[in-house]
């Protein structure tokens, strides 16, 4: 049997919310809100997998993730979620028929009372299993399936789909209505250049993996970073900084307005992107790139305030 792991206290009876569940966003929280009206206060469980069915099907087209398993998990409880079962998604999980994940998974291991999906749910193998397969599934094994249609906001369905390519333009602003709060980049203070501290702006330069991470297209950006306790209001950049001379990989950088003294080096960090200032431009020199910054850390602050 698949490696199931309850993040939260077992519950027995409960209805589960099963999803992927990637960025949590609007279209997700409305299925936990769904599910916590229809478990009668027996509780909810979020039944979610890891890794992404992509990357286990297909790696090369698996898409980049919204939030990291431990973000996910974190999520799924703030917003209704009593206990969270994540559900390693490997190659005996992926062959099991949907009778098999409906005996073995819901009914034996969950030992659910109801059940709630988004309407384009599909499960078991090659998704071989429907919304309305899951509903005729219930009423045999004594639970209840309900689904969820699929949520409009703004001119499209709510989807993680929708939320990558909004980033991917760097248009955080629309993300961050979708997922119903900014997007976040999590990972530890690395080394730089230390370019910026020569010049005035000390930057915390994010460690993180690209192929992973759903990262904002190049430019500057307004938002937070947050360094253990400490939280500030930031000024972000991504790209390869053109103004200067050489060739380096892309880089995510927050300047914190106003800290003063910390040393950030090797510890957790949390970028949360608010807004898109201006796309990254080289500069002719540095004195009009120092000029540029000083503007955009006063737009950045008036912005989180």
């Amino acid at each position: 049997m698949n490696r199931m792991q309850w993040r939260g206290e077992q519950i027995v009876g409960a209805t589960v919310a099963i999803g992927i569940f990637d960025g949590v966003h609007r279209g997700h929280q409305v299925i936990l809100e769904r599910a916590k009206e229809v478990s009668n206060g027996r509780g909810v469980i979020a039944l979610t997998f890891d890794p992404h069915p992509m990357h286990f099907f297909a790696p090369d087209k698996a898409p980049t993730m919204l939030v990291s398993l431990e973000r996910r998990v974190e999520l799924l409880k703030q917003y209704g979620a009593d206990a969270v079962v994540v559900c390693e998604f490997d190659r005996e999980f992926a062959a099991k028929s949907p009778d098999d994940f409906v005996a073995q998974v819901l009914v034996k291991n969950l030992q659910i009372s109801g059940v709630v999906v988004g309407q384009n749910f599909s499960y078991g193998h090659k998704a071989a299993g429907k919304v309305a397969d899951l509903i005729v599934a219930g009423a045999k094994n004594g639970f209840v399936a309900q689904e969820v249609a699929l949520q409009e906001f703004e001119g499209g369905v709510v989807s993680s789909t929708r939320i990558r390519e909004a980033i991917a333009r760097g248009d955080v602003e629309s993300a961050s209505t979708l997922l119903t709060r900014p997007h976040r980049l999590e990972g530890i203070i690395v080394h730089g250049e230390k370019r910026g501290r020569e010049i005035g702006y000390p930057t915390a330069n994010l460690g993180y993996s690209g192929a992973s991470n759903s990262i904002p297209a190049d430019g500057i950006y307004a938002g937070w970073l947050e360094v253990e306790s400490h939280r500030w209001p930031a000024a972000i950049s991504i790209g390869t900084n053109p103004t200067f001379a050489g060739e380096r990989s892309r880089q995510v950088e927050a300047y914190a307005l106003d800290q003063v003294g910390l040393d950030l080096y090797d510890r957790n960090a949390k970028i949360d992107f608010g807004w898109r200032l201006r796309d990254t431009v080289k500069f002719d020199g540095l004195d009009p790139l120092l000029a540029q910054m000083k503007i955009d850390c006063d737009q950045a602050r008036e912005l989180t305030k």
